[in-house]
């Protein structure tokens, strides 16, 4: 079972299957390397973590979601193609084999790589004050993963103009470009973030798992060869799906009509 956390940059709380993971870095939730190590440390726990099936990500305050790189620290040392841990800036850019859903809820400023860090999860809530930018353009570097990322899930045109011009947008807009699922007031935000994560959890685990490996295989592949490995059952969590009691629960709580219990195996 995942050691909770009630302390340091990152605290974590459990709920049945949903972890809730606190970014707490006062007095913007930047992250350094230290504090994004602990963030990679977290997922992959909640990765291998069985009776864990969705993560809900959020910070501590009104005024920032998370700014990305801590500067500071970088002026103190810390170099910026360090270690930042098995997953990674913010321990999920990088983390292999996440294939559990992760919910992310901002508030308040949402840039750089706290915009990339968002960009990683799978759904993304906001609050109405929220506002995003990726400026890293102004100080003379370039957003490595939002650039890899931000053209591939919403148009070309609105993400080299975010990444080209580094200017501010707010939450409504983000909605409209389709990077945020809902918008909601800031006293509303957490609520909703885990009224979802209840819904998730109530799933079909071994489908997410299997969601999200075929999309992520699938991302440079041509369709057929994407279907083709899907299809012939080669990819590891489609796999295990087609031979699981839940694949045959499915289709026995269908023609019982009742709701299905699903048990992940």
């Amino acid at each position: 079972m995942m050691q909770m956390r009630t302390e340091g940059p990152i605290r974590t709380r459990a709920e049945g299957a949903i972890l809730e993971v606190t970014l707490d870095r006062p007095k913007a939730n930047a992250i350094d390397l230290v504090t994004s190590r602990i963030m990679g440390e977290v997922f992959r726990e909640f990765r291998d973590d069985p009776d864990l099936r969705v993560a809900v990500l959020r910070a501590e305050g009104e005024k920032f979601f998370c700014p990305g790189w801590d500067l500071k620290a970088a002026a103190d040392g810390d170099a910026v193609d360090g270690d930042y841990g098995v997953g990674g800036f913010g321990g999920l850019q990088e983390l292999p084999q996440m294939n559990k859903p992760v919910i992310c809820a901002v508030n308040g400023i949402c840039c750089g790589g706290g915009l990339e860090l968002a960009l990683s999860c799978d759904l993304i809530l906001a609050s109405h004050t929220a506002t995003f930018a990726l400026p890293e353009i102004r100080s003379g570097t370039v957003a490595d993963a939002a650039s890899i990322k931000l053209p591939k899930r919403i148009s070309y045109h609105v993400a080299m103009d975010l990444l080209l011009t580094g200017r501010w947008f707010d939450a409504e807009e983000a909605l409209r470009w389709g990077l945020l699922r809902e918008v909601c007031a800031p006293e509303d935000l957490l609520g909703k973030a885990w009224d979802l994560a209840r819904l998730l959890a109530s799933g079909p685990p071994l489908v997410y798992a299997a969601i999200k490996e075929v999309v992520r295989e699938a991302e440079d592949m041509r369709f057929q060869d994407a279907l083709n490995r899907v299809t012939r059952r080669q990819l590891a969590t489609v796999d295990r799906l087609y031979a699981s009691d839940d694949q045959l629960e499915g289709a026995r709580a269908f023609a019982e009509k009742r709701d299905p219990v699903w048990k992940g195996r």
